[in-house]
């Protein structure tokens, strides 16, 4: 998943100020204790971190 496709997806789910915020500020146990951030930048394909950020935030499956 190209990061622009990640970035849209998060917006457009959580609202682009509330998408900002989680994307620094929320810790995903999936991936390490790392935010999204941090693990994006860490190489982590965004659909990866796509899919902890909808698990923990009960995104409907069919939004996923």
């Amino acid at each position: 998943m190209r990061l622009t496709d990640f970035t849209e997806l998060m917006n457009e789910q959580f609202g682009e100020q509330t998408a900002a915020s989680m994307l620094v500020d929320h810790v995903l146990v999936d991936l390490g204790g790392r935010t999204g951030a941090q693990a994006i930048e860490e190489g982590v394909d965004p659909r990866d971190v796509w899919r902890a950020m909808c698990r923990d935030f009960d995104v409907p499956r069919a939004n996923w």
